[in-house]
């Protein structure tokens, strides 16, 4: 299958957008440090990193870059754009090598490298854009059964994580702030995705504001980033920014690739050649991202394993 011009404009815009969110991810962990000498952190709930310009300017060039990615959604389906995210992990770690002193090893590299090939994999084989013509297209699709089950199991997952083990678990587990990211994050794609589509209809001069359903697609843009954003600084603030990246990525890319999958049924027009190398494309990526985040401690002091999900401050102040 060859690849359609949207599908091009999708890739670019996709890159361009984990440039400045693997940026920010560095620039606003700076002010999050920052902010922590002088306030409560944002890991215990304090909000004073508000007042700090570089967790401002991370901010921004994390709009930026979320911006772009919108538009990519625009043009490209979920099952491209999502998994390119992993160049994010690539920038992110090796900004974080040479700023904030987070080591980058030999493996991680080879972790890097994987990530680009596994990237490049699905790219030649992404399935082409849906044709949409009105965002009441995008509301059928959204309101079919099994959308409305996988988003329901969503929000009572997050809801359990947040009222349950966000006061217990929180600040030691980071499957518990990544889990709420990444499940809602995989929302905020699909109404982002709507959205992006219902602004390219509306600027080829078919307005699609005057449908009720847009604004509400906009309301859970808008909720759902906010609730990321909460969560994602706490995560930020309490875990190493090397292990932050790679397990988000990973769990949000998959329950992304699952949503795509149901609301907007990308494999359908595609055989099983295509499905499988799309697969083995994820799941090269999904092995540079664990090798990446395995290897981060190596070369540091000879101590034992680094955990996947548990906080890295907490075990090293346990074993003073």
């Amino acid at each position: 299958m060859g690849i359609s011009s949207d599908n091009v404009h999708g890739f670019v815009l996709a890159v361009s957008s984990s440039i400045f969110i693997g940026s920010s991810f560095i620039i606003k962990k700076k002010g999050l440090k920052k902010a922590g000498t002088t306030g409560t952190r944002a890991g215990s709930g304090g909000y004073s990193y508000l007042y700090e310009p570089w967790w401002w300017a991370g901010m921004i060039t994390m709009i930026v870059g979320e911006i772009a990615n919108f538009a990519a959604y625009a043009f490209a389906p979920a099952i491209l754009v999502t998994p390119l995210g992993a160049l994010s992990i690539i920038f992110s770690a090796v900004l974080a090598h040479f700023i904030l002193r987070e080591k980058l090893h030999i493996f991680g590299m080879l972790g890097c490298a994987l990530c680009v090939v596994g990237s490049i994999s699905i790219v030649l084989h992404a399935p082409h854009e849906r044709t949409i013509h009105s965002v009441k297209e995008l509301w059928h699709l959204a309101t079919q059964p099994g959308f409305l089950v996988y988003g329901g199991i969503v929000l009572v997952v997050v809801g359990v994580l947040i009222f349950k083990f966000v006061p217990t678990y929180g600040n030691s587990h980071l499957i518990v702030y990544v889990g709420i990211c990444s499940a809602m994050g995989s929302i905020t794609v699909m109404s982002v995705k709507a959205l992006g589509i219902a602004l390219k209809l509306s600027f080829s001069g078919h307005n699609q504001f005057v449908y009720y359903q847009t604004w509400i697609f906009t309301v859970v843009v808008i909720f759902t980033c906010l609730l990321q954003i909460n969560y994602l600084n706490k995560a930020l603030d309490t875990f190493n920014t090397a292990v932050i990246s790679p397990v988000y990525y990973v769990m949000f890319t998959t329950l992304t690739i699952v949503a795509s999958i149901i609301m907007f049924k990308d494999w359908d027009s595609q055989n099983t050649s295509q499905i499988v190398t799309e697969l083995c494309g994820f799941v090269t990526i999904l092995s540079g991202t664990f090798l990446l985040h395995k290897t981060k401690d190596m070369g540091d002091s000879p101590s034992s394993d680094s955990p996947v999900f548990t906080n890295q401050n907490t075990n090293q102040n346990s074993s003073c």
